[in-house]
């Protein structure tokens, strides 16, 4: 049988991230994002695997409109074999526990988490509803943030408040980077010869969202985000952890209202907060290095509460296979991990500089000083680890 070709979709509000995944290419023969849709402004980019890139207006093109310019250009790459369409789905709450094949019953369970991801899942479900029209034929697979996160213990997901709020409105910690943390310790597993089964990692996916998660056996057993991907360590825009009672604190100060301090919270805080200067941690190292103060106080917030977050997450384990390091920043900045490294002393940890200088732009591997507790930087790859979960449920 020839290799299957899976198209993943990733609908925000007003875009969609795509990916065609062939099973026996580490390459994607297509991927691309569509951006600005709803406005006059609306734009398609595309680039193949031989590295060419292009681009089409789609004035006032919404996601049904979009999707269906990348059909023929998906069928054309695929040489007309399109297998089936996997979908990114941020919130599955309590319903979903892995990866689940689309019907009608599964799309009214992922509207009625909505308001646990009300940015998310409303959008991310008008892609499949648009991509369902376009191609009623395939099977529709949707993969879960949350779903890896759903072997987190009680003791671990539960918050310290009146039963009822988690009975009757499931308020709990649910988790998100389910998908990446996933993918980064089974492919850690591998690297360092170890059965994913029997084995426990700790995790960091940093970007402009960032994670932590304690992983064992292949499961998750804890993580820092919460109810909403704003719990946990500071990130490029969002707070992550501060007092509980600073909504009260602020509204009776300041006079703000809940609409101001959710803003706040999410998208003026976190580096960008601190820095007074950018969520984009390239520009904060930058300026670092020109004395800028703000940048420097950001940066070193950052890797503390990212050590923090992961010293904690180590409660969870009975031992330490290695930390792994990814998403943007994690596969990027050797800076950042040498400085959240150093913060973690009593786990014995050390790098090798020079591995640690070499492992950027994709290339991963062990960073760890010899003799040293493994530390490791995994590229994440969850568009692929969507198409094989989509894959799994075709086989199964």
């Amino acid at each position: 049988m020839s290799a299957r070709n899976i198209l993943v979709v990733n609908c925000g509000s007003s875009s969609i991230k795509f990916a065609l995944v062939n099973e026996a290419h580490s390459q994607f023969p297509l991927s691309g994002l569509a951006e600005r849709l709803g406005t006059a402004d609306a734009v398609l980019h595309w680039q193949r695997s031989s590295g060419e890139k292009d681009s089409m207006l789609i004035p006032n093109a919404d996601h049904r409109a979009a999707l269906s310019q990348l059909l023929p250009m998906v069928n054309s790459v695929a040489g007309g074999q399109l297998h089936g369409i996997g979908h990114r789905v941020v919130h599955g709450g309590e319903f979903f526990t892995q990866a689940t094949r689309i019907d009608h019953k599964v799309l009214s369970a992922i509207s009625a988490t909505a308001p646990l991801a009300p940015l998310h899942n409303p959008a991310n479900l008008q892609g499949i509803e648009a991509a369902m029209k376009l191609f009623p034929c395939l099977p529709h697979v949707a993969v879960f943030d949350t779903a890896f996160h759903q072997t987190l213990p009680e003791h671990a997901f539960r918050y310290a408040l009146p039963d009822h709020l988690y009975r009757q409105h499931g308020v709990r910690r649910y988790g998100f980077h389910g998908t990446s943390h996933r993918f980064v310790s089974h492919r850690a597993a591998s690297m360092a010869n170890l059965a994913v089964g029997d084995s426990s990692w700790l995790s960091a996916h940093l970007g402009n969202g960032c994670s932590t998660c304690a992983i064992v056996n292949g499961q998750s057993r804890d993580t820092s985000m919460g109810l909403t991907p704003l719990e946990g360590v500071a990130m490029g825009t969002r707070s992550g952890d501060v007092d509980p009672n600073l909504h009260s604190h602020l509204a009776r100060a300041l006079g703000w209202n809940l609409e101001q301090i959710d803003r706040m919270l999410n998208n003026d805080s976190g580096v960008k907060g601190l820095s007074g200067l950018s969520n984009d941690m390239r520009t904060l190292e930058q300026a670092r290095e020109q004395g800028h103060a703000g940048a420097t106080l950001a940066i070193e917030v950052f890797c503390y509460r990212v050590a923090k977050s992961l010293a904690a997450m180590a409660c969870a384990l009975s031992q330490l296979d290695g930390l792994i390091f990814t998403g943007g920043i994690g596969e990027n900045s050797p800076l950042i991990r040498r400085k959240i490294v150093e913060h973690l002393r009593l786990f014995n940890l050390e790098l090798d500089s020079e591995a640690n200088a070499r492992c950027i732009r994709g290339v991963s591997g062990f960073i760890q000083a010899y003799g040293r507790p493994r530390v490791l930087v995994v590229p994440t790859n969850e568009e692929r680890q969507i198409a094989l979960d989509t894959l799994g449920l075709l086989d199964a």
